[in-house]
């Protein structure tokens, strides 16, 4: 899969000259999940069907993160990395990364399709059905249709229904903040995942009988609700059951300035430190809690690494 990171204006660009005639999806695509991946299926369909290159064209960094409205966006459920990976997952031949600033914020959406998509060689574009694009998001998809008349054939993709819902990346990001791993897996099409490595924390699990690996996320992924999960690590392509506890650990701790996410891997021994670790998430088990006692803490943790082992045997994982 070729990647191409482009500038406004990509006329001139070495990506404009060199382009060969595609079939484009094109949208932030954060979560890559189901109502997503509709839509990037379907440009590759029609890119093979029409015997066009199929591309993805994607933005970065989140737009309402360079117009001061980041929010809830300032952290991904897909980082672009992890976004890229999964695009490749999917068959596409080549994705476009624009680089999102105030320039290419400020373009109309005439100027998108004729500065932008013209010069790719876009020769079909498709989008969802709530794809905006130029100035505050003036152009809609019936925009981009009208304006890439005759070169550009515009295919909208109707929205994808779950369970009665519009599947989103809102939809997503609740489910996560919730403790609702299992909906979120539903809506993405697999568990959610966040990847990191394991640094030193401070060494109390392994005194207590349950070492931990400690978790540092190398990008600003999207953090669950805290409390207690049943969740599948992979580490140098083992696939270890665990139970792992996002929090500030109460027990210990008046107040820490952050979330710290743990680790507790089932049936394995052996160090981890500074080793690549990925966590998907699949049950939530309780919330988190401030306990009594060293030994009222050591029963909980033995209670909470069968019920993880028992939940991710029942799903199995």
């Amino acid at each position: 899969m070729e990647i191409i990171s482009l500038h406004y204006p990509v006329a001139s660009s070495e990506a404009a000259l060199t382009a060969l005639p595609k079939a484009l999806a094109i949208g932030h695509f954060d979560g890559v999940h189901r109502g997503h991946q509709n839509v990037i299926r379907r440009a590759m369909e029609t890119a093979r069907a029409a015997g066009l290159q199929g591309a993805i064209m994607t933005f970065h960094p989140h737009p309402k993160e360079v117009l001061g409205q980041s929010g809830q966006y300032a952290t991904s459920l897909t980082p672009l990395d992890e976004k890229l990976e999964r695009f490749r997952r999917l068959g596409v031949q080549a994705v476009y990364i624009v680089n999102f600033d105030l320039n290419f914020a400020g373009i109309t959406p005439a100027e998108f399709v004729d500065d932008v998509l013209r010069p790719l060689r876009v020769k079909k574009a498709v989008v969802g059905f709530d794809f905006t694009f130029g100035a505050k998001g003036a152009g809609k998809p019936e925009t981009l249709w009208a304006l890439g008349e005759p070169d550009i054939e515009v295919e909208i993709v109707d929205p994808y229904m779950q369970n009665g819902d519009k599947v989103s990346s809102t939809l997503v990001r609740e489910a996560l903040s919730e403790g609702r791993p299992e909906v979120a897996e539903q809506l993405l099409g697999e568990p959610y995942l966040v990847r990191g490595t394991v640094v030193h924390g401070e060494g109390r699990g392994r005194t207590i009988g349950f070492p931990t690996a400690n978790i540092r996320q190398e990008a600003g992924y999207v953090v669950p609700r805290l409390g207690v999960y049943a969740v599948i690590t992979e580490v140098e392509g083992q696939r270890l059951p665990a139970v792992l506890n996002i929090g500030v650990k109460p027990t210990f701790h008046e107040k820490l300035p952050e979330p710290v996410m743990e680790a507790h891997l089932l049936d394995f021994s052996g160090d981890l430190y500074d080793k690549p670790i990925t966590v998907r998430f699949i049950a939530f088990l309780r919330s988190e809690k401030k306990f009594g006692s060293i030994d009222e803490l050591i029963a909980q943790i033995r209670s909470d690494a069968e019920q993880a082992r028992s939940v991710l045997a029942a799903n199995n994982k």
